[in-house]
């Protein structure tokens, strides 16, 4: 009996440094999380929000109208392995508008309402009226792939700008985790000039970028990076063209999406609540190690926590909303406002939050 102990014990510690050697992260030291209170003082606001159903699939993390009220999502099935776009009707009626065989991230019309879209199978593709696919991109102009392409915006001289999250593989809860985890600098933010086909980095390795936006006057984008708890601005014009700042910093979460108002403040979604075992081990390596080593149900876990903020222009958050236990919105990792309400999904949802806007403040 002592022997078979023994082999299992050798044979766990050895499964755990084999584990353990698959992450190579890097120390991070975050800054001290930041308190609700002011503009983000807690409240349960999300939780009168209603729920369209995706038809069993799961993860809308963009969501988008035509002129007829029709919403399209990118969906997943439960392990990430299949997806397809979705077109759900105002009946409540739900149509795959493309078989992607994988996920997809962020979504768009262009001018002439192809959707261009963000498949992790295909990369950056152009869905037409009559749904014939062309893919525009799927690496960048090094060859570098874009296994997890993510936030999608169109300036209106037809620019397209997408982030990346990883060059590396392909999404997994796995792999999402150890990009977490290892906190270095991978994929990028690009941009796609559909008239000559050119693909260009505009930042080369990003913290989990994830979520993009160009701001009304056209002048900068945001792109969100979840791992750091920011969102950077990229300069698209004018004297400081080309320059990258952080236009805000250590929020109280994890950013994900991120959209547009009329009157030029943002919407930004939140996977979750940041992690305080997560961020007190994240300048320890050798924990790092150890803790990625360990099964996952003994790894630290993401809490149900929904979270959206309304931001201004400057980078000052004006409005946030909540369901601190998550029981109507376990994530609101994407927003986007249309018609008076906020429609709100994630990356693992299984519907799409449906949030009516209070007309006084």
């Amino acid at each position: 009996m002592k022997t078979v102990k023994m082999i299992f014990v050798a044979s766990t510690l050895s499964m755990l440094m084999l584990s353990s050697c698959a992450l190579k992260p890097l120390a991070y030291q975050p800054e001290t999380t930041p308190a609700f209170e002011g503009t983000t003082q807690l409240n349960d606001k999300l939780v009168s929000s209603d729920k369209i159903q995706l038809d069993g699939w799961f993860g809308p993390e963009d969501i988008l109208f035509d002129g007829f009220g029709n919403l399209y999502t990118g969906v997943h099935n439960e392990d990430f392995s299949d997806g397809r776009i979705l077109k759900i009707y105002p009946s409540g009626k739900i149509e795959e508008f493309y078989n992607s065989g994988s996920w997809v991230a962020g979504i768009h019309f262009d001018k002439e309402q192809n959707l261009i879209a963000l498949s992790h199978k295909q990369g950056l593709i152009s869905i037409n009226t009559m749904k014939e696919v062309k893919i525009l991109a799927a690496t960048d102009e090094n060859g570098k792939p874009f296994f997890i392409p993510n936030g999608l915006d169109i300036a209106d001289n037809g620019m397209m700008y997408f982030s990346n999250t990883s060059e590396i593989s392909s999404y997994t809860i796995k792999y999402g985790r150890k990009i977490i985890m290892e906190m270095k600098p991978l994929g990028g933010l690009y941009s796609y000039n559909p008239e000559t086909e050119e693909i260009k980095t505009l930042i080369e390795g990003t913290y989990f970028g994830n979520g993009v936006v160009i701001s009304k006057d056209q002048n900068y984008l945001l792109m969100v990076e979840t791992t750091k708890y920011r969102v950077i601005k990229y300069w698209l014009s004018g004297t400081k063209a080309g320059q990258t700042e952080i236009f805000i910093d250590n929020l109280p979460g994890f950013p994900n999406g991120i959209s547009i108002r009329e009157d030029g403040s943002y919407w930004l979604g939140f996977s979750t609540k940041r992690n305080e075992a997560l961020d007190k081990i994240h300048s320890k390596k050798v924990m790092k190690k150890f803790i990625y080593s360990l099964p996952e149900f003994m790894q630290p876990k993401a809490e149900t926590f929904g979270m959206i903020m309304n931001v201004s222009e400057e980078g000052e958050i004006i409005e946030s909303l909540f369901d601190t236990n998550g029981k109507v919105l376990p994530e609101a990792g994407a927003v986007k406002e249309f018609n008076g309400h906020l429609y709100i999904g994630g990356d693992v949802l299984p519907y799409v939050g449906k949030y009516k806007l209070s007309t006084s403040k």
